[in-house]
């Protein structure tokens, strides 16, 4: 199962140079990783932590980044998933106010490794259309 998300980079800078902080990124994957146990099991469930993170890139404000979330692994209430977000529009106001290039090929700003869970009471089978027969 994999799902994609794309999302414009447009909050106020954190640090110089217009550069967004980290844990931007992170909220995604929280949002992505939410997708996935509706999508799996009918229910927000609870991401309850990163086995990695891996920051590979810097992302700045007005760059547009697509996340991406697949399953590796489905346990009884767990599921794990591999997310990566990649920078596929780069802003560029060193040439212009609004300026923006596309990327030939996108570039991998963070990767990570999280684990979901939904608790079998609350889970409702796939998309939520009831529980899948035993």
């Amino acid at each position: 199962m994999r799902a994609t998300h794309t999302e414009r980079r447009q909050e106020e800078a954190h640090y110089g140079g217009n550069l967004v902080e980290g844990a931007r990124v992170l909220k995604f994957f929280g949002d992505i990783i939410t997708e996935v146990a509706i999508i799996t099991d009918g229910d927000e469930g609870l991401f309850v932590g990163y086995d990695k993170v891996e920051f590979l890139a810097p992302v700045y404000t007005g760059d547009f980044l697509e996340v991406t979330a697949t399953v590796t692994r489905i346990g009884n209430t767990s599921r794990t998933v591999e997310l990566e977000a990649r920078k596929v529009i780069a802003s560029r106001y060193d040439q212009s106010p609004s300026g923006a290039d596309v990327l030939e090929k996108p570039v991998v700003v963070v990767r990570a490794i999280g684990t979901t869970v939904v608790p079998t009471a609350h889970s409702r089978g796939p998309g939520g259309r009831g529980r899948p027969s035993s």
